[in-house]
């Protein structure tokens, strides 16, 4: 998994449009980027995580923040789950699991129980110049912003 200090990893995915994204898109343009990796479009805590950036997303811009929501999901499943959400930010379609991989959000977790392997909510936040200055391992789901937004120097 990415350690603070380390340089956003190098990535090309589509985004809900189908609009190529790259990891140079965010570097170095003045703003720091949140990205956040989450299982599911429309389950329970994938909703309430998403709508929490959408609630403080004028906040967190006016912080200097970009955001940017990442599953295995579909560009068609995020198109629809980023329109009945209102979504204001970016959501990035990994189907291949490749981005996932590289930034440490995919593993194994117990679930019901059992061990699987998928997705680990997690949060990454990057500064201007695509450092790593934290990871949010502990992702309060109905509190993901303010996570961020409450740890500001």
């Amino acid at each position: 998994m990415l350690k603070p200090g380390d340089k956003m990893p190098s990535f090309e995915v589509s985004d809900q449009d189908g609009r190529t994204v790259r990891s140079e898109d965010f570097i170095g343009k003045g703003r720091k980027t949140v990205i956040y990796f989450y299982p599911k479009d429309n389950t329970s805590g994938c909703t309430a995580e998403a709508c929490s950036f959408r609630d403080s997303y004028g906040q967190l811009r006016e912080a200097g923040y970009d955001v940017v929501g990442v599953s295995k999901d579909s560009v068609k499943s995020h198109s629809g789950f980023r329109q009945k959400h209102e979504l204001p930010f970016r959501l990035l379609a990994d189907t291949d699991t490749r981005m996932l991989q590289d930034f440490g959000a995919w593993g194994e977790k117990k679930m019901y129980g059992k061990t699987t392997t998928g997705t680990l909510r997690r949060t990454f936040v990057f500064d201007e110049n695509g450092v790593l200055e934290r990871v949010i391992e502990k992702v309060d789901t109905k509190n993901a912003a303010a996570q961020i937004l409450d740890s500001q120097g």
